[in-house]
């Protein structure tokens, strides 16, 4: 059995500008912050050296 590919009916979606968020400003110049997804709540930690670490 062979599979063919559909032709492309339609122009790709144009790209699309992102939220941009500042760290500092999410730990309200902590280091850190709790973010929401649904009924769970992760922590956002800004390290000593400067890297983003998100947990459960």
């Amino acid at each position: 059995m062979s599979v063919h590919p559909l032709p492309r009916t339609t122009k790709p979606a144009e790209p699309q500008q992102l939220p941009t968020y500042s760290a500092p400003d999410l730990t309200q110049n902590g280091d850190r912050a709790l973010i929401t997804l649904g009924d769970q709540t992760y922590t956002l930690r800004i390290t000593r050296a400067g890297k983003l670490i998100l947990t459960k």
